[in-house]
């Protein structure tokens, strides 16, 4: 993994570890695209046991597969090393996208209905070794989201400022975007279809955990940031849950 002192540029579109095309992007698009729709709709094998976590491992290893067909052993240029700063960033997105979900869920709720996340409803009422097990299998799925998010993220600023005259202020801005309505729209099966809570608070949130990366260049940090945020939202339902029935 790459651990120099200063932070460094987004890796494959300028050629820092390797340039990737155009063309070779659509391998590890390619695995995002097969993840995700094995993670929406998962086939009958995941069903039961075990094998339930496996569309969550899948999420990690089919887009890093790709990108490693394509890259090499620079495919770990996604990744750098976690210093005390980085910690401490991963903490200040969780808070600011806790925050911003907050407020933004209060205008939500004022103009339309609202879906509630089926885990987290689940997991309320749940014993605690399958809290304890759905936490720790969280763990890959959020991991695995931000690879569906940042290897698109890093393939549009790629071809952008390799094949148009967009500057790389405009392309970071475009991928920043165009990411975050897709991830928005990958959401929108767990919210029953309702396009506005994905926009206003998946999308949003999603801009909120890339500013991540794009401030720390590290997959590390934005992934931090999800567990930490995700868990909040689970603990604290968790917690609401106890206290109601207590």
């Amino acid at each position: 993994m790459n651990e120099g002192l200063e932070k460094p540029d987004y890796p494959f579109y300028r050629g820092k570890p390797v340039a990737l095309g155009g063309a070779q992007w659509l391998v590890p698009l390619a695995g995002v695209a097969l993840a995700t729709g094995i993670l929406m709709r998962p086939p009958a094998i995941f069903s039961t046991g075990y094998l339930q976590v496996a569309p969550s491992l899948l999420l990690v290893f089919l887009p890093l597969a790709g990108l490693a067909l394509v890259a090499g052993r620079h495919w770990t240029a996604l990744f750098h090393k976690v210093r005390l700063a980085d910690v401490g960033w991963m903490f200040a997105f969780a808070l600011l996208n806790y925050v911003i979900a907050i407020l933004l869920g209060f205008a939500v709720i004022a103009f339309a209905d609202t879906q509630v996340n089926p885990a987290i409803s689940g997991m309320a009422g749940a014993g605690g070794a399958v809290q304890v097990l759905f936490f720790a299998t969280s763990i890959p799925q959020l991991i695995g989201e931000e690879l569906v998010s940042i290897i698109p993220f890093l393939a549009i600023l790629s071809v952008l400022t390799r094949n148009t005259s967009v500057s790389r202020r405009s392309a970071v801005v475009i991928a920043w975007l165009v990411t975050a309505v897709w991830f928005a729209a990958i959401h929108l099966p767990t919210y029953n279809w309702n396009v506005l809570q994905c926009l206003l608070l998946i999308g949003v949130a999603r801009l909120v955990l890339t500013l991540a990366y794009i401030k720390t260049r590290n997959l590390w940090v934005s992934a931090g940031a999800h567990i930490i945020n995700d868990w909040m939202t689970f603990g604290l339902a968790i917690v609401g849950a106890a206290v109601s029935t207590g």
